[in-house]
C-alpha cells in the first residue's frame, strides 16, 4: 500500500528549503530588505517587483509560505460555506510563484485544470520549478500576462487573487475585479490585513455583489458591512511556520508568527455562510469567553459565554479569531 502524499504545506515547505540551498544568505537578507521597501511603498505597475532568480528566491523564503497560509485560510472558510461544490478549474491572477494554487490544492485535492498568470517572468519560472513537487500543479499552466486593465481572463470556475491589488492603481483594480467577476463562477480575494487592505477588499467585495455574487465568507450576510469607515478593519490571522531566512532577517528566536489578512469569498451559485463569525481574537476570562462576532442581520456584537453555557463554553474556549459561530457540530 502506498504512504499517503503529505500535507501541501509540508511539501511547498520542503520544495522551498531545497530551492534556497546555496543561496549565500546575506544576498538572500539583501533581496528580502528590497522586497519589504516596495511592498510597504508605491510601486509603479509597470514595474514588476520581482526582477530576476535571486528576488523570486527571497519571495519563496520570505513571503510565499504566509501568502499560502492566508489563501488557504480564506479558502477554508469558502469551501464550509460550499460543502458540496468542489472547482474544476482554477486560474490565479497575478500569482507569481503559485502560492494560492499550491492552497487551493490543499483545500480541495482533486486535479483540475489550473492556470498562473503574472507579468514577473521569473518568478513564473521559479513557480513552475517549485510545483513539480505537487502532484495537482505538474500541469499547470504559467502565462506571462500583464494585471491591469487589459488584462482578460478565461472562462473558469475559480479565480484567486492574492495579494495583488496592493500593486495595482484604482483603475486597474477595478478593471481586475470585473473580469474576474465576468470569467469565474467563485472569487477569493486576500489581502494583507491592514486598513488599507481591507479598504481594497471591501471596494472588491462592493463590485462582485453588484455582478450578481453571493458572499459566503467572511461575512454572514452580502449587505453593507457594519463596521464604520475609518473606526476599525476587518481582518484575520493564520500561523505560519518561519523559515531560517525568515528568522534571520527579522530577528527573534520563535519558529512561527501570524499572518494578519483580509479577504472576501464569492460565489454566484447559493452559497451557506456562517451565522456569525468571530471578527477578534477570542478574550479568555476566569469562567467566560467574550466573543466579538460579525451577524447574519448584519451587525457587530459581542457575547459572553460562561461556564452556565456547557458544551458552547467549551467550544467558545477553542475557538479561533475567524471561526464560524456557533460551531457547526451544536
Amino acid at each position: 500500500m502506498n504512504a499517503p502524499a503529505p500535507p501541501a504545506a509540508e511539501t511547498l515547505r520542503t520544495a522551498l528549503a531545497a530551492l534556497l540551498d546555496g543561496l549565500p544568505p546575506r544576498q538572500a537578507a539583501q533581496a528580502v530588505d528590497r522586497l519589504i521597501a516596495n511592498y510597504r511603498g508605491a510601486t509603479p505597475t509597470d514595474a514588476p517587483i520581482l526582477r530576476d532568480r535571486a528576488d523570486v528566491a527571497a519571495y519563496t523564503a520570505y513571503r510565499m509560505p504566509a501568502t499560502f497560509e492566508a489563501a488557504h485560510s480564506a479558502l477554508e472558510a469558502f469551501a464550509r460555506a460550499v460543502p458540496e461544490w468542489v472547482p474544476g478549474s482554477h486560474i490565479d491572477v497575478g500569482g507569481g510563484t503559485g502560492a494560492a494554487t499550491w492552497a487551493v490544492t490543499a483545500t480541495w485535492p482533486d486535479e483540475r485544470s489550473v492556470t498562473v498568470l503574472d507579468w514577473a517572468e521569473p518568478a513564473l519560472a521559479l513557480g513552475r520549478e517549485i510545483a513539480a513537487a505537487n502532484p495537482a500543479l505538474r500541469d499547470a499552466r504559467w502565462r506571462r500576462s500583464r494585471i491591469g486593465a487589459a488584462l482578460t481572463i478565461e472562462s473558469t470556475d475559480l479565480v484567486t487573487v492574492s495579494y495583488v491589488l496592493n500593486e495595482l492603481t484604482a483603475a486597474d483594480r477595478t478593471a481586475l475585479v470585473d473580469a474576474a467577476a465576468a470569467a469565474a463562477q467563485a472569487v477569493v480575494i486576500v489581502e494583507p490585513g491592514t486598513p488599507d487592505g481591507y479598504t481594497r477588499v471591501l471596494a472588491a467585495r462592493d463590485r462582485l455583489i453588484a455582478a450578481g455574487f453571493r458572499v459566503a465568507a467572511p461575512c454572514p450576510h452580502s449587505a453593507a458591512c457594519p463596521i464604520t469607515p475609518g473606526t476599525d478593519w476587518c481582518h484575520f490571522s493564520a500561523r505560519v511556520s518561519r523559515s531560517s531566512l525568515h528568522r534571520q532577517v527579522k530577528g527573534g528566536s520563535l519558529a512561527y508568527e501570524d499572518e494578519k489578512f483580509a479577504y472576501v469569498a464569492a460565489a454566484r451559485f447559493p452559497v451557506a455562510p456562517a451565522v456569525s463569525r468571530v471578527v477578534r481574537k477570542p478574550q479568555i476570562r476566569k469562567g467566560q469567553v467574550l466573543l466579538d462576532l460579525c451577524e447574519t442581520e448584519p451587525k457587530l456584537r459581542r457575547t459572553t459565554v460562561t461556564k452556565r453555557h456547557g458544551h458552547l463554553y467549551k467550544a467558545a474556549r477553542d475557538a479561533d479569531w475567524g471561526d464560524a459561530w456557533p460551531p457547526a457540530t451544536q
